[in-house]
């Protein structure tokens, strides 16, 4: 393996705490609409997803017609939700105040939207420039698909097999590992569940990490490793 180069962060999930709110907003107008789903559920099966792809998923699954409405209608409450109730995930700050690598954020979320959690929070300016949405890309490009992870790469100049990827669900491990990067799952949010772990192990995952406080040692051994066998 190849030494790691650059570290690509998802955002929901692994950097702010705003899966387990899009699990309960999403869920709650699932049942309004005649689909009952526990916000468990949500966030076990569609983590990582957007919310049309999520309800494209649905439709075929149920064969149920789901109202265009509730695209609009779930982006204005879950922006009050998180306006309201969005936390960074513990240990995020001090993480990121020990890295040396070079990092970015590789989101599904629009880039507006990641502009506003990434400032509650307080980690906007951290990242500066490299804040970068699979959907300034096209809706036709977001996770599981590999653009964004690729995209982020480029913006470096570093080739994905020296890149390692921080993930919380399985659709954005599938696309890290699509892209060619190494990728270590993160299982330290609130929206985590008993399986999680193995999950994203079976997904692809090297290791699994549930503290934030934990990621620089694993990136200093993974390099090493990495040294080691290419010695």
């Amino acid at each position: 393996m190849t030494s790691i180069d650059l570290i690509i962060f998802d955002c929901d999930g692994v950097l702010v705490d705003s899966e387990i709110i899009a699990s309960e907003v999403e869920a709650e107008l699932l049942t309004e609409s005649g689909y009952p789903i526990s916000t468990e559920e949500m966030a076990e099966r569609f983590a990582g997803m957007t919310w049309r792809n999520t309800l494209l998923t649905i439709e075929k699954e149920a064969d149920i017609p789901l109202s265009a409405s509730l695209l609009t209608k779930n982006e204005a409450a879950l922006d009050k939700r998180l306006a309201a109730d969005l936390n960074i995930i513990d240990g995020v700050k001090p993480m990121l105040a020990q890295l040396t690598l070079p990092h970015c954020i590789c989101s599904n979320s629009t880039s507006a939207r990641l502009a506003t959690m990434l400032a509650k929070v307080g980690i906007k300016d951290h990242f500066g420039k490299h804040i970068y949405s699979a959907r300034d890309l096209g809706e036709d490009r977001v996770k599981p698909k590999p653009d964004i992870f690729l995209h982020g790469a480029k913006q470096f100049g570093i080739d994905p097999s020296r890149v390692l990827v921080i993930e919380d669900s399985v659709h954005g491990i599938h696309g890290a590992i699509a892209a060619g990067m190494r990728v270590v799952g993160f299982t330290g949010a609130s929206h985590t569940y008993p399986s999680h772990a193995d999950k994203l192990t079976e997904a692809g995952a090297e290791t699994v990490i549930s503290r934030m406080s934990a990621l620089p040692g694993v990136i200093a051994a993974l390099s090493e490793w990495s040294e080691t066998l290419t010695a």
